[in-house]
Order: structure tokens, then C-alpha cells, then sequence
């Protein structure tokens, strides 16, 4: 009696050290992988939006900036003979654009001749930046407070009001200096660039972001930190686009996304970098979460089993030396399931029991691939990212290289996107984007991709073959425009846009993947050169839209 109770106790502790080494290999494995893959994907995701964000706001304002150019080209201003004419187009331009908060037009004194809504009207401001910088050549001034300017203007939040000066000289056809065109932009304009890129993340996944001037102090951002100076080790770094785990002041870990600005054009830039953040410990959650999930079915299982274990006889010994063995194999790798175990009912029973323990555990490592899947697929899309587009190259890559075929490169972007947007509003410009996508993927074919690159912007791979691959992807091509080409119904509003096509082929315009990715650009900007709806390939003739 002792010994058959001996020999029930050991086979019972066997069996648990069974699920238990069961659950703490698959699991630390599946932790392990899942943890560096998350803190990866998030990481270039956080640095992903903080690109987006800055590259945003260099493109509006070296837009602003080429408004006020072309405004200061008007013969009114370079012939400043109507001054109501003056205000009435400047009056026009800040109703047209709420961020622009005041523009003026100075005689070379720094005299305000007319202004939008009148404001500062009669006053001299010849002591002035927006002046005295404004008259030497365009200007564009950091953020500042302008107290007297700010007690003027409508401020219905009481907050302190910051601006952005642009200002350039107006010159008469005989090339004298006849004034100023000097306009202050409205700080807010960025939380509202903010608000329209990062309110999802930021309320989804607590993602926090800051923009920094050249000196590191904090523009926008959590208002306790507005004013402050921040130094991070990794804004040290010469990369202009790339994400870390830092600690911040406030001693906690963040992983943080970096991009700094490159401006946009003849823009220069004027030295910002936007950072976004997200806690480590809210970035790793779903992987704790996962890990707690496998203890707890680990702890259960083991108990489980232990009961059974210790229901057993002799008798069934050795089909669960079976059983163990195969195990051993599973965590080594070696197969992939464990296999039916024949004998009584009550071994086949532990048999399914463990089998169905490792269903689970897979089925949870593959929940935390669909986790994976979301950060590598453009939220608003749902067309892959530019993280995908990269293992997606380096794959289609190495599959080329081992045929003899080509991969087709398209550069896509949308003409008349931006007009949609400014009009009819974002909601209505991002469900365009989203028919877009929809679009795109109709034209290509089984193994080919479509990703989304930012904003309007677009890159086609496809799997050509080398006898004919050229004319495969004019095809694509040419489907792309043509679908493009047709009306989109937008909740009511039909709108119509364009799309330029630029492309090339690897490996036979260029050994190097990122010198043929050049070649695409290129060939996409003479196809807006040439007049946009259109595809040029290189050394190929346009396909015209």
C-alpha cells in the first residue's frame, strides 16, 4: 500500500513537472520574442508619428510662407496706390486661413499702411523683427509672445498667445523696397495639426508629444512643461528620425519617437524637433498581460494534470514516458505537436489534455501576431506602413534574386488632395485617402504590395517578370490612373483628384534597391514637372493619365 502510494505521488509530481516546463518554455519563448518585437514595432511607431508630425508643419509653413510670396507679387502691393484694396485682399486671406491671426503691409519706414481687420493700423513697428528682419529678405521667426498684438486680437481660451512671424520685402518692378509683407501665425495652429495627426493615439495608447525649439525648450507639449528646458541624452544623436528608451525627468522610462525638421523646398527649417513618448510599462502591457495569461493556464494545467498523474497506475507508465518524452522534443523544437498516445481512456485522456494546452499556448502566440500586425499597417488605411514596406522589400528582395525576375517600383502621389482637405475639412480628406487605398489595391495582382508612405503618398512593389517588366508595370500603372481618375462620393461631396506615377525597375536601372527607390522619385517629380495625371518611368517615355 505504501509503495503504490509512493509510485501515485511521484507519477502525479512527474506530470505537473510536465506542464509546468511545458508553460515556462513556450511561454518564456513566446514572452521573450513578443516583448523585443512590441518594443520594436512601437518604438518606430512612436518615431513614425513624430516624422508625420514635423513634416506637417515644415510643409504649412512653407506654404504660408509662399502665400505671402505670391501676395507680395500683386501689382496692389508693388504699386501700393489703393490701400482699401491692400486690406480688403489681406482681410480675405485671414478669412480664408484662421491661423494666419494678423498680417500688415508697412511702407519702408515701419509704418502699418493696411492690415487684416485693421489691427495695429497708423502704428509704426520699425523696432520689430517681422520689420526689421522682414525688409532685409524673407524671414521666419521662432515662437514668441507678442504682448501688445495679443491684447488685440480676440482670445476667447485667456491662454498666453504665441506666434510665428513670416515676413519678406515688397519690391517695385524697378527693384526698389516700396514696404513689408509681414503676417503672424497663430501658435494654436500646431495644437490643431496635433490634434488632427495624434488625438487617436493619444487617447488609445497615452502616446504624449512634445515640439522643442532649437534650444531643446518645450513649445507645445503637457502645459506643465510648456517653457521648459528638456535635455535628453538622445536628442544628442545626429539621426534625424529615430525612437529610444530614455528617462525623463521625471525619473520614469518612455519609449520615445524623435524627428527632427528638415524643412520643406527653399524652406530651411527653423530647428524644431517633435518628440512623442509612450510609458515602457503601458508599450509592454499587452505583453505582461500575455505573460500573466500563460502562468495562470500553466499553474491550472499543472494542477490539473497532477490529479490525473496521481489517478494512474503502473500500468500506464510507460505510455507516459511516451507522453514525456515527446514533450522534451516539443520544447526542443523538434515537432510541433505532441502526437495520441494509444492505450486506456484515461491516458488518451491526458493526451488530448496536453495537446489541447498547447493549442492554447499557440493560439495566444498567435493573438500577439495579430498585435504585431496592427503595428505594421497605417491606422487610417489600413494599407501596410513603412515598417512593413521595409521587410516587405527586403523580402520580395531575396525572392528575386533567387528567379529571374524584377520588382517595379511606383511612386504614387495625389494631385488636388490638398485643395479637398482645405475645403471640405480632414474627416472628409482622410475617408478620400481611405477609397484611395481601397483603389490601389484593385490593381494589383497576387504578391504585390501597396503601401502608404504619409499623407498623399504611396509606393507600389510589384513581382515582375524580366522578359516583359517594363510592360507589366506601365499596366499598372496606367490601371492606376485610370481608376484614380474617376469621382469620389465623400458623404455627399463628389470630389476628383489626379495621381503622378513615377517608376523604375531593380535590378535593371540600378544594383542598389535604395539607388532604384531614387530613380522612381525622380521620374514621379518630372511627372508633376510634366504636368501631373501622367507616369514617367526611367528612360521611358510618360504614359499620359
Amino acid at each position: 500500500m505504501y509503495a503504490t502510494g509512493s509510485l501515485r505521488s511521484r507519477f502525479a509530481l512527474l506530470i505537473a513537472l510536465l506542464a509546468v516546463t511545458l508553460c515556462m518554455l513556450l511561454g518564456g519563448a513566446i514572452y521573450s520574442d513578443s516583448s523585443g518585437r512590441i518594443r520594436q514595432e512601437v518604438g518606430q511607431q512612436l518615431a513614425d508619428l513624430s516624422y508625420q508630425m514635423i513634416d506637417r508643419l515644415d510643409r504649412d509653413m512653407a506654404n504660408r510662407a509662399r502665400m505671402l510670396e505670391v501676395l507680395a507679387s500683386l501689382n496692389a502691393l508693388r504699386q501700393p496706390d489703393d490701400l482699401q484694396q491692400i486690406r480688403d485682399l489681406l482681410d480675405r486671406m485671414k478669412a480664408e486661413f484662421p491661423s494666419v491671426a494678423w498680417t500688415g503691409y508697412l511702407d519702408a519706414q515701419g509704418n502699418v499702411l493696411a492690415s487684416s481687420n485693421g489691427v495695429l493700423q497708423g502704428a509704426n513697428i520699425a523696432q520689430r523683427p517681422v520689420f526689421s528682419e522682414g525688409i532685409k529678405g524673407r524671414f521666419v521667426g521662432d515662437v514668441h509672445e507678442a504682448l501688445l498684438l495679443a491684447k488685440l486680437l480676440p482670445n476667447p481660451t485667456g491662454e498666453a498667445m504665441k506666434f510665428v512671424d513670416i515676413a519678406l520685402p515688397v519690391k517695385a518692378a524697378d527693384g526698389r523696397t516700396v514696404g513689408v509683407l509681414g503676417s503672424h501665425l497663430s501658435w494654436a495652429w500646431a495644437d490643431e495639426v496635433r490634434r488632427s495627426l495624434m488625438l487617436p493615439q493619444q487617447e488609445r495608447n497615452k502616446v504624449e508629444f512634445l515640439v522643442l525649439s532649437r534650444d531643446r525648450s518645450v513649445l507645445l507639449g503637457p502645459p506643465e512643461m510648456i517653457g521648459q528646458h528638456l535635455d535628453l541624452p538622445a536628442l544628442d544623436e545626429k539621426q534625424d528620425n529615430f525612437w529610444s528608451v530614455q528617462e525623463w525627468p521625471d525619473q520614469r522610462l518612455y519609449l520615445t519617437g524623435f524627428a527632427r525638421s528638415r524643412g520643406n523646398g527653399d524652406y530651411k527649417g527653423l530647428g524644431w524637433t517633435v518628440v512623442t513618448r509612450q510609458q515602457v510599462d503601458l508599450a509592454y502591457a499587452p505583453a505582461l498581460e500575455m505573460g500573466r495569461d500563460i502562468l495562470i493556464w500553466g499553474a491550472a494545467l499543472a494542477v490539473i494534470f497532477a490529479f490525473i498523474g496521481w489517478l494512474m497506475t503502473a500500468y500506464f507508465t510507460r505510455p507516459l514516458r511516451t507522453i514525456a518524452e515527446a514533450a522534451d522534443r516539443l520544447s526542443a523544437g523538434e515537432i510541433t505537436v505532441i502526437p495520441e498516445v494509444g492505450g486506456s481512456r484515461e491516458i488518451q485522456s491526458l493526451s488530448d489534455s496536453i495537446r489541447g494546452m498547447v493549442e492554447s499556448l499557440t493560439q495566444q502566440k498567435s493573438e500577439l501576431g495579430m498585435m504585431e500586425s496592427l503595428a505594421l499597417h497605417d491606422a487610417l488605411t489600413g494599407l501596410p506602413n513603412r515598417t512593413a514596406l521595409k521587410r516587405y522589400l527586403h523580402f520580395a528582395q531575396q525572392q528575386t534574386l533567387a528567379g529571374s525576375g524584377n520588382l517595379a517600383l511606383l511612386y504614387l502621389d495625389l494631385d488636388g488632395f490638398k485643395p479637398i482637405n482645405d475645403r471640405f475639412g480632414h474627416a472628409v480628406g482622410d475617408q478620400l485617402l481611405r477609397e484611395v487605398a481601397i483603389r490601389l489595391r484593385t490593381c494589383l495582382r497576387d504578391g504585390d504590395l501597396v503601401a502608404r508612405l504619409g499623407g498623399d503618398e504611396f509606393l507600389m512593389v510589384l513581382r515582375v517578370s524580366g522578359d516583359n517588366a517594363q510592360q507589366l508595370g506601365e499596366q499598372v500603372a496606367s490601371r492606376a490612373l485610370r481608376v484614380l481618375r474617376e469621382p469620389f462620393d465623400l458623404q455627399g461631396v463628389i470630389a476628383e483628384v489626379g495621381c503622378s506615377v513615377g517608376g523604375a525597375l531593380w535590378p535593371l536601372d540600378g544594383l542598389e534597391l535604395e539607388q532604384v527607390l531614387e530613380l522612381a522619385d525622380q521620374a514621379l517629380y518630372r511627372a508633376k514637372s510634366a504636368g501631373r495625371n501622367r507616369a514617367e518611368f526611367h528612360r521611358q517615355l510618360a504614359l499620359p493619365g
